[in-house]
Parts: structure tokens; C-alpha cells; sequence
């Protein structure tokens, strides 16, 4: 097997002086490279790769790029088994950080891709994610979303049968749930705090999409459920993009989703806590 920093150098066309190990998640190894012209890339590895799991991230960051609304790492080469990004220099944040984030997020959300979906699957962790276009967003949210990974939860042994129930009559109501109808946003679709650097200059930097058309709600239900995002954050993203009403009632909704994936990523310690709002909702 060619070294995997023989195999960067070839696909950058210059000589990797070091490849250094570092901080970059659960799943895949990450190595901060150093080039023969002094420059820095970063590399995310994994020997086993699900297939098309490199190129589904870097369509992903993409996608998100296209926007230009928030920075995204420059992809500078997808393989099988690696990804080669621009590295992210980190800094303190700006005074401004949280106001910036907040505005960025909905220009983002607002930079509308037209449709529910994305043109390939994709990953959310290790874990697929399908993203075939459907016409509402309730039937993307239930079939794409929901029912997808409540069914490989239960067939792993979680959940009790009268969760089976509740969460078959939620499925069933979802469209009565899911709040005003609203253009697809374009959505990082895993943005927890890890997924946001600081980059040089100070400024946010989103990594590791699961992006797809979707509804922006989603996203900022994710960053209230782990916490780290300021006040100021949502302050500001409302000011530029006003929610519909009821917005504060449905982000147990948009989080349940995010609860079943941690379900089937890290187990049982998330099944009462996915349980209980698919009891809540109904």
C-alpha cells in the first residue's frame, strides 16, 4: 500500500514534507500536512471508507460554499479512502463572532437550492443519509429523516412497543406539525458546535455537513440541543430572518431526529431522551 502522504503529494503535485496526526473527530483520522512550499493542507483518512463518503462531504462543503454566506475549507482533492481541504488557521474570536455567525447562518438559509434533498446521498456521522428530492417538506422530514432511522433503532433492539405506537401516530400527524410552508433552506444539517471553527481572522467556519435542501429550522434546533452557540447568535439570525410562529414549540420536533441518529451512533444512553419527545410530540 503506496503511504498515504505519497498518495497527497501525488494528488496535490507537490512533496509533503510531514504529515502529522490531529484533532479531527470521531470517525476518520485527521493529519495536518505540511507542504515542500511551506504551505498547510489538512487530510481527513479512513482505510475503510463507506463508499462515497469523502465525495458526499466535499459536495457537501460545496453546496454550502455556493452560498456565500458563511466560509467553508476549499476542497482541494476527494479519494476513495481521503479528503484534502484547505487548512482552517484558528484565532480568537472577533468581538462581533456570535452576531457574524447568527447573520451568516440566514444568508445561508435564505440562499434557497429550490428543492428538499440534495442530488446524491450523503452521511450524517458514519451513518447514511438519503437525500432523494420529495415535493413537501413533511414527507422529506418522515420519509428521509424519521422513519429511516426509528426503523434502524428498533431493529437494533430499542424502543418499546408502545413507542412503535406513539411514534406511528407522529409520523401520521407530521404534517400538521411541521410548521407554515417555507422555500427549502440551505441547510448544514449537522451543526452542533464542533462543526463551527474560528477561523484566522476570527470568524466562523462551518465543517462536516450532512447539507441538503431542507428546512432551516432543523439547523438551529441542532445548535440549541448541545448547547455552545450564544444567545446572540439566535438574536441575530432573528433580526435578519424572522422565524414563523410557533418555532420555539417545534424544536423538540427538529431535534428528535438528531436523537434517533445518536441512538444508532452511540446507543442506548439517547433512547429515553428520543422517547420522551416522540411521547411530548404526541
Amino acid at each position: 500500500m503506496i503511504p498515504l502522504s505519497d498518495r497527497v503529494a501525488q494528488a496535490l503535485g507537490r512533496s509533503v514534507v510531514s504529515l502529522a496526526p490531529c484533532a479531527g473527530g470521531d470517525i476518520n483520522q485527521a493529519f495536518q500536512a505540511r507542504l515542500g512550499d511551506g504551505s498547510q493542507v489538512f487530510v481527513k483518512h479512513h482505510p475503510k471508507a463507506p463508499e462515497g463518503m469523502f465525495a458526499a462531504e466535499a459536495e457537501g462543503l460545496r453546496f454550502l460554499g455556493a452560498a456565500r454566506a458563511l466560509r467553508v475549507p476549499e476542497v482541494l482533492f476527494v479519494g476513495e479512502d481521503f479528503l484534502v481541504l484547505q487548512a482552517i488557521a484558528s484565532s480568537s474570536r472577533r468581538p462581533d463572532y456570535d452576531e457574524r455567525l447568527g447573520l451568516g447562518l440566514a444568508a445561508l438559509h435564505r440562499a434557497s437550492p429550490g428543492s428538499y434533498g440534495a442530488d446524491r446521498d450523503n452521511f450524517i456521522g458514519r451513518l447514511p443519509q438519503a437525500n432523494g428530492s420529495l415535493p413537501t417538506w413533511a414527507a422529506f422530514y418522515r420519509e428521509r429523516r424519521l422513519r429511516p432511522q426509528y426503523e434502524q433503532a428498533r431493529a437494533r433492539g430499542y424502543f418499546s412497543t408502545r413507542v412503535d405506537k406513539e411514534m406511528d401516530r407522529l409520523l401520521d400527524r407530521l404534517g400538521g406539525l411541521v410548521g407554515p410552508a417555507e422555500p427549502p433552506a440551505r441547510v448544514h444539517g449537522d451543526l452542533w458546535g464542533g462543526n463551527v471553527l474560528v477561523d484566522g481572522a476570527g470568524e466562523p467556519c462551518l465543517i462536516d455537513p450532512a447539507a441538503h435542501g431542507g428546512h432551516r429550522e432543523v439547523d438551529l434546533a441542532m445548535m440549541r440541543l448541545f448547547g455552545g452557540f450564544s444567545p446572540r447568535v439566535f438574536a441575530a439570525y432573528a433580526e435578519a430572518y424572522p422565524l414563523a410562529a410557533g418555532s420555539a414549540e417545534r424544536v423538540p420536533l427538529y431535534q428528535l431526529y438528531f436523537l434517533l441518529v445518536h441512538v444508532n451512533l452511540f446507543g442506548g444512553s439517547y433512547e429515553h431522551s428520543a422517547a420522551a419527545v416522540i411521547g411530548q410530540l404526541v
